[in-house]
């Protein structure tokens, strides 16, 4: 799958305020790198994901995917088998255990399961959070939802995974176990695209965007592939 963003466009209302929280941006995603979009708070990296997931829209520009979904060609029916999202909230269900939470990909799509991705207990021993599979999200830190959240994520394999700062609540060696996971998931032949403002995480991409004011203004490989 190929991800071609071009010319998005998105404005807010704040009060009597207009906000641009992006300005023409125009990208294209190829699976086998580990982006980043960098930029401070403010400068559009979270509208660009939200966009780019089908939970926010656009008010110009398009999205599209230059391969057929496993699910149909319309981006808007796109499911934990086409794309997974991470965002800053994490989104964890309280009632169930944070074995469930990173098996729900599974639970809601059994074929998919049984043809792709990698089993939950799996997931859990890579993100070291193995010992705390029978434990509410609740009875774990900010740093271990976090993983679980980034787990879930991954267990369907999807061609196209975000994450909205998925490593913000991690300490550094946790980072680094983060982020060499998500990396090996691009390598695997996927895209992935993350944001985030941390120096380590950006200093470990193959490709930053760097967005400021809604504008992208750079997009640089750096050369670092593992």
């Amino acid at each position: 799958m190929t991800v071609v963003v071009e010319n998005l466009t998105k404005r807010f209302r704040r009060g009597s305020e207009t906000v641009t929280a992006l300005d023409d941006v125009s990208l294209v995603l190829a699976p086998g790198e580990l982006t980043v979009a960098a930029g401070p708070s403010g400068s559009g990296k979270t509208t660009l994901l939200s966009i780019m997931a089908g939970f926010e829209t656009a008010d110009a520009g398009t999205v599209r995917f230059d391969s057929p979904l496993p699910t149909g060609s319309d981006p808007l029916a796109m499911t934990w088998r086409d794309l997974a999202f991470v965002p800053q909230a994490l989104a964890l269900l309280d009632e169930m255990s944070v074995r469930e939470n990173v098996d729900l990909p599974a639970l809601l799509d059994p074929p998919a399961a049984a043809e792709r991705g990698e089993p939950a207990d799996d997931l859990l021993a890579r993100f070291e959070i193995g010992h705390l599979a029978d434990r509410y999200p609740s009875m774990t830190s900010g740093g271990e939802q976090q993983r679980t959240a980034v787990a879930r994520a991954l267990r369907l394999h999807p061609p196209l995974l975000l994450g909205d700062e998925p490593t913000g609540h991690q300490d550094r060696g946790r980072i680094e176990l983060v982020i060499g996971i998500l990396r090996a998931h691009a390598y695997a032949g996927n895209v992935v695209l993350i944001s985030s403002h941390d120096e380590a995480v950006i200093s470990a991409a193959d490709r930053v965007l760097t967005l400021a004011d809604g504008r992208l203004m750079s997009d640089k490989r750096t050369g670092v592939r593992r």
